[in-house]
């Protein structure tokens, strides 16, 4: 059976790949159709008789004309359905009782049905089968309205119904292929869209650690190399925090790596992402690479959303590091966190001196990439020169986020004076 079915389906392929090859089988089976049939006489009173009559020369070579002429059907419906219906015309006048060349016709008629717009089927349908049936009532031996004239009229008018049929089902498959292919893309694009998303957000956090970290381990070396000589003791202590900034540093970098692990690779550790809850470490890092920081207020309760906590606390760390490395010696920074009805404002303010670029114009992406992680949440973020001396950065964030997860917006880096 199997064997039977493969080879079935190998002849479909092949057919479909040479329609000529079909047509020509067609035609000769409408032809080997219509020749049985000129052999029958209708009409007795015992009903169709075969054998009872012979087909004449001149309609044998009707029957082989109509039927060459169905070789070219799908190239020409048109031609061939006039070629086809003109030959029944005439045997239909000059034969008694006439061969059955009208198969011949039904099938032009079915092709242009198949192969064309419902309009013209139905154009070309009727004015086929007024033609046929008024050549067979006025033409014919028998009464008009004799079962062999309205035949004519049953079969041509079939041939039409079929013929649209086929091509309204094929109409409707070819429309269900279209959606689900169309549906496919657009699952595959949303896909490769998600996944650019997740990439541009992990690749964000990974600039953020690496960047905090790495200038606070630059702070902490340059001043142990400074006073390696004189002061050893505070060397080591500056190095103690090398030490556990780096620490600190690889620790994050596994939990945001891990994100990237698949399925079946081996299990890491991983942490949430940063917020409002652990700030006072941030803190306690920045003063212990020398930058005095106050916290002036620190209102968490209740909890921010986990976009909302992120945002801040990213916020907070690269203005912390900025004032770290613009603000000049002998700078002060400090950070407030306060909710105002429906929004949190934090504020990071520092009374440095220092001629270093901070705005997101120069040079780098730092205060671009916090104005654009606060706007994502549907916030606003200001940052510039106060007056009398210092910088200070604002964010307005609201309660409810406009995301429920810590993505990450934008593309461009994250500090700019960092990198």
């Amino acid at each position: 059976m199997t064997t039977l079915g493969t080879g079935v389906l190998r002849i479909r392929h092949w057919l479909r790949d040479h329609p000529l090859a079909l047509d020509t089988a067609l035609a000769l089976a409408v032809l080997v159709a219509m020749i049985i049939g000129s052999f029958v006489r209708p009409g007795v009173p015992n009903g169709p008789t075969f054998g009872a009559r012979r087909p004449e020369p001149s309609g044998v070579v009707l029957m082989v004309l109509g039927a060459v002429v169905l070789i070219w059907r799908r190239r020409r419906p048109m031609a061939v359905l006039a070629a086809t219906a003109g030959l029944t015309v005439v045997e239909l006048v000059r034969s008694d009782p006439p061969a059955p060349v009208v198969m011949s016709t039904v099938i032009a008629l079915y092709t242009v049905a198949a192969r064309t717009d419902r309009p013209t089927t139905w154009r070309v349908g009727l004015l086929t089968m007024a033609a046929l049936t008024a050549a067979a009532m006025s033409f014919g031996a028998a009464p008009w309205y004799s079962q062999e004239n309205f035949g004519v009229f049953a079969w041509t008018g079939m041939a039409g119904a079929v013929g649209d049929a086929v091509r309204s089902r094929r109409a409707f498959v070819d429309a269900i292929r279209e959606r689900a292919e169309r549906a496919e893309r657009t699952r595959d694009e949303e896909a490769r869209r998600r996944v650019a998303e997740e990439r541009l957000r992990i690749a964000r956090d990974l600039h953020d650690v690496v960047a905090h970290h790495i200038a606070l381990v630059n702070v902490q070396a340059g001043v142990a190399a400074h006073v390696m000589d004189k002061r050893p003791d505070q060397a080591k202590e500056a190095l103690a925090h090398v030490r556990e900034a780096s620490r600190s540093a690889l620790n994050e970098l596994r939990a945001t790596v891990g994100l990237l692990r698949q399925s079946g690779d081996p299990e890491a550790p991983t942490e949430p992402a940063p917020g409002l809850a652990v700030l006072d470490e941030l803190v306690d890092t920045v003063r212990r690479a020398g930058l005095p920081v106050e916290v002036a207020c620190t209102d968490r309760r209740p909890p921010l959303p986990a976009a909302v906590d992120l945002a801040a606390y990213r916020v907070i760390q690269e203005a912390l590091t900025n004032v770290r490395k613009h603000a000049g010696p002998g700078a002060k920074a400090e950070v407030s966190v306060v909710r105002v009805g429906a929004t949190a404002e934090v504020t990071v303010i520092d009374n440095g001196s220092g001629g270093g670029v901070r705005n997101g114009d120069g040079g780098g992406h730092g205060l671009l990439g916090m104005r654009e992680r606060v706007t994502a949440l549907g916030g606003s973020l200001t940052a510039g020169p106060r007056y009398g001396g210092g910088f200070r950065v604002h964010a307005i964030l609201p309660v409810k986020a406009r995301t429920a997860e810590p993505k990450e917006p934008g593309a461009a880096g994250r500090t700019g004076e960092n990198t």
